[in-house]
């Protein structure tokens, strides 16, 4: 159930003797700051976690709220983002004790930074808030279920409201306790709904709809407790401005300099990749970011994947509706672009459709409303979104644990096929049948399917196999990430001469946010195993070139590459094993030759050591070890014989750029050696004409 008025003051069906005692607010005012939120509830259950009585928020990230059963169960609390402005330590609370069918008088008072709660009239909690209060202006909302406009679980509040309002001052004990529902007070409210009607009796919030399990039912709004929500809004929001990510002026000298890397406003977390098109002669990629107005799609082009342009932020929720979560870009039969994604707080996967070759205007997001083939709704998880056409069909995956299957002839209805894994799926792979696929991307790839993919337990990681009945059957299966979230969140596209090119989010300890990995260019000859090559078009940043020359490595004698050093290089350099144990280099040592990062291989354990990161290569007998590395600042990435590749990265003090050959465990050679500088990625002088 859902429905949307305008509701102006006093209109003909409204007007009445207690509506008449209450003036119109005023055109124009100062922003609300003190304040007191005073609701009568009756929760339907006390096992309920985290639903809000009455929601005031600021039209961006921040709110105040009436939420009961967050941090503790049966308790009612002050929410509030990040619980700037909560109490986290409710042991001294009072657990709630009412039945469903009786309505409770809860009362929170904002004066500066003390926060209280009354519950009847009676004083039920107090702190002093570590947060500054919070202002709320034209732009202001309110929201009764979720939390807050942006939540994604489905924590609504569960149980009837019979009266709601705001107050513009910070009310006393004695005031709180003279209120009754229903009847006008002494002091005008800010906002009042009585839920007669959805109307706001005060005319200051214009709009309101109810949403999914949301109903007025006897004079009380009545939620569901899952999707059900009462949203209302002042119709003076600010006009959308699109704000387009910049590079500083004065660029601090930690900063990335040929990665793409999130430059603000906002923060890049998660930086997740995103509906990747080679589009009209230049690629695009969006990746997520918080952007004021909540979780947005950055977008960014280029003609070679090394250089970027920022294009203004128009992939956000007060276009969109919602927030913009994980998903794809594709082509439509029609010859379209396209992009899949879940709209965060939408609980729905979406799609939307280029509407210039820009790819900066978009139309309105259409949900994707999957049905069983019996044509009854279908119940399965919306989340983390993937599309490709293969025949006449379109195939949609809706991630999670476990990951389901969709088709559709048209992009507007669509049939659910159930578990997107085939039946027959191998136990042998080293994951379960059921292991969460999101941000997810599949494709064809030589002979194969490829479903690339991270698990939020595992990280980054691969599968090969075939697209059979409908069906996943995947015959292999490796992971691209070893530790934590350095390597996560893959996206890909084919390029205009056929290469399959992928990205990752670098999630790493780095004053940087929204750092993607280096391209990496993708393939699968005809012996089935997986190349991983950095991105040709990464040899333009090349810059002063120096040759290494061949040499013994004698076992535990480190050796200085004289002349060489820096934190924005590329190093190619070929290994012959010889009897050691391991062999490598160590990049940021000091003068000395310490403190070091090591990356080597370990033929015999069959390991790549970047650092404390173990990551799994098989260097075959009488092989050759070909090692492309990269170093960008602290950040490294490491490319072995085009089999595997691995991020790291490494804090070192100022002044440490030495590097030196190893070999432990015996005598190694370096067969031969180059080293270039490389320039930034940001510099227009950078790029060859």
């Amino acid at each position: 159930m859902k429905y949307s008025l305008l509701l102006p003051l006093f209109t003909a069906g409204l007007a009445s003797s207690a509506l008449a005692e209450q003036p119109a607010p005023p055109a124009a005012e100062a922003p609300l700051k003190d304040k007191t939120l005073v609701v009568w509830a009756a929760p339907a259950n006390l096992a309920q976690r985290g639903g809000s009585a009455l929601t005031l928020d600021d039209g961006r990230d921040n709110f105040d709220a009436i939420v009961l059963g967050e941090i503790a169960p049966q308790k009612w609390m002050a929410g509030s983002d990040f619980y700037r402005r909560s109490l986290r330590d409710q042991a001294s609370v009072a657990a709630e004790a009412a039945d469903a069918h009786t309505f409770v008088q809860i009362a929170i008072v904002y004066a500066g930074q003390e926060v209280a709660v009354y519950r009847n009239g009676a004083l039920y909690a107090r702190h002093t808030a570590a947060g500054a209060p919070q202002e709320f202006g034209l732009a202001a909302r309110c929201n009764i279920g979720p939390r807050h406009r942006k939540q994604t679980d489905a924590a609504h509040f569960a149980g009837a409201i019979d009266d709601a309002r705001i107050y513009a001052q910070a009310l006393s004990a004695e005031q709180i306790a003279a209120l009754k529902p229903n009847q006008p007070s002494a002091l005008q409210p800010w906002a009042w709904w009585s839920f007669d009607d959805p109307a706001d009796r005060t005319g200051r919030f214009a709009v309101a709809e109810l949403v999914g399990g949301a109903k007025i039912e006897g004079g009380n709004l009545v939620l569901d407790g899952v999707s059900g929500a009462f949203l209302a809004g002042t119709g003076k929001e600010a006009p959308f401005m699109a704000e387009t990510p910049a590079r500083p002026t004065a660029v601090p000298a930690n900063w990335l300099t040929y990665h793409l890397a999130h430059p603000g406003p906002g923060n890049g977390w998660p930086g997740d990749p995103n509906c990747a098109f080679t589009w009209k002669g230049r690629y695009h990629l969006h990746y997520i970011y918080n952007h004021r107005d909540g979780f947005s799609f950055a977008h960014v082009s280029s003609d070679d994947m090394v250089h970027w342009k920022w294009h203004p932020t128009t992939l956000t929720p007060p276009k969109t509706g919602h927030g913009m979560f994980s998903g794809t870009g594709f082509i439509t039969k029609q010859g379209r672009p396209a992009i899949i994604y879940h709209g965060e707080g939408s609980n729905r996967n979406q799609i939307a459709f280029a509407e210039d070759d820009q790819l900066e205007q978009w139309s309105k997001p259409v949900p994707i409303l999957p049905q069983e083939p019996s044509g009854a709704p279908s119940a399965e998880r919306q989340w983390d979104p993937d599309c490709w056409l293969h025949g006449d069909t379109y195939y949609g995956i809706s991630g999670g644990a476990p990951p389901h299957l969709m088709k559709s002839p048209d992009l507007k209805s669509w049939t659910s096929l159930g578990l997107l894994m085939h039946p027959d799926m191998p136990d042998h792979l080293g994951v379960k049948k059921d292991e969460d696929v999101s941000c997810a991307n599949m494709f064809k790839i030589g002979n194969k399917w490829m479903l690339l993919c991270i698990s939020h337990q595992l990280g980054c990681r691969y599968y090969l196999g075939d697209f059979k009945g409908e069906k996943f059957l995947p015959d292999f299966h490796a992971m691209m990430n070893w530790k934590k979230w350095e390597y996560f969140a893959p996206e890909s596209l084919v390029t205009a001469d056929g290469r399959r090119v992928m990205w990752a989010w670098c999630n790493l300890e780095y004053p940087q946010t929204g750092i993607q990995s280096l391209p990496r260019e993708l393939s699968l000859p005809a012996d089935g195993v997986l190349r991983i090559k950095p991105l040709r078009e990464l040899e333009t940043l090349r810059g002063e070139a120096k040759a290494l020359p061949g040499r013994i490595l004698p076992n535990d004698a480190p050796q200085p590459l004289v002349g060489l050093s820096g934190d924005a290089l590329e190093l190619q350099l070929t290994f012959q094993p010889g009897t050691a144990k391991a062999f490598g280099l160590e990049v940021y040592c000091d003068a000395a030759g310490e403190h070091g990062f090591p990356i080597t291989l370990e033929p015999a354990a069959q390991t790549l050591h970047l650092g404390d990161v173990k990551v799994p290569f098989d260097l075959k007998a009488g092989e050759a070890a070909h090692m492309r590395v990269f170093l960008d600042k602290n950040m490294i990435e490491v490319f072995v014989n085009d089999r595997q590749a691995a991020v790291g990265s490494h804090r070192y003090a100022e002044g440490n750029l030495g590097i030196q050959l190893i070999s432990q465990g015996g005598e190694t050679a370096l067969a031969a050696g180059q080293a270039w500088t490389m320039q930034s990625a940001y510099s227009v002088a950078a790029k060859p004409q």
